[in-house]
Order: structure tokens, then C-alpha cells, then sequence
């Protein structure tokens, strides 16, 4: 019964983490954004569907224009499926969003550079 348990649990964990599954999480990358849209407009166009925890937007370094794309970070994951299903394609401030579910960055780790047989001739 034990043997039977253990691997019940084994498969459920797989589909949990198996990487051809796409990753739900309480973060959205949100894009298609409008120069005009700042980090409270932003929020405003999410809070109505759960407590938002966090919002940014990414804004370029040189001309300090927004680059037309954000995150919005929700308390639980289920606020963050409500928030994509409703909020994916819809118009705000007169251009469509695009929202799928942010995927964690990964730093510092190697960088793979594949190499071309024959110097690449």
C-alpha cells in the first residue's frame, strides 16, 4: 500500500512539473502596454480581480519612456488566472494587452554558445 502511495504522489508531482506543462503563477507579464499607462493605472485595470501585490513597468534608460511592457504580481494564483482570462486582448488606453504568465529569470547561470562544425564554412 505504501509502494502504491509513493507512486501516486510520483505522478502527480511530475504533472505538477513537468516541463511541457505551462507554468501558472501569481505573476502576469503584461505587454502591448501605452506610453500613457503608468504603475496606478496599471493596478487600477487589475485590482478588481484580487490584491495585487506588486506592480511594475519596465521604462527605457535613455528616453525614460515605458517599453511598452510590465508585471502585476497577485496574492494567489487563482487571482492571476481570473486576471488573464478576462484581461488578455482587452483594450487599455486604446491598444490591446497581451498577458501570459511570467516565467522566472534565471541568472547567473552558463551561457551555451553553440559551436558551427568547420569554423561555420
Amino acid at each position: 500500500m505504501n509502494r502504491n502511495l509513493m507512486s501516486v504522489a510520483r505522478k502527480a508531482l511530475t504533472k505538477v512539473h513537468s516541463p511541457n506543462s505551462p507554468a501558472t503563477n501569481n505573476k502576469l507579464f503584461v505587454a502591448g502596454l501605452s506610453w500613457s499607462v503608468d504603475e496606478r493605472s496599471l493596478k487600477d485595470a487589475f485590482c478588481s480581480f484580487g490584491d495585487v501585490t506588486e506592480v511594475r513597468i519596465l521604462y527605457d534608460k535613455d528616453s525614460g519612456r515605458s517599453r511598452g511592457f510590465g508585471f502585476v504580481s497577485f496574492c494567489k494564483e487563482d487571482e492571476a488566472v481570473s486576471a488573464k482570462d478576462a484581461m488578455d486582448g482587452k483594450a487599455l488606453l486604446g491598444r490591446p494587452l497581451r498577458i501570459s504568465y511570467a516565467l522566472e529569470r534565471a541568472r547567473g547561470g552558463p551561457v551555451v554558445v553553440p559551436r558551427l562544425p568547420n569554423g561555420g564554412r
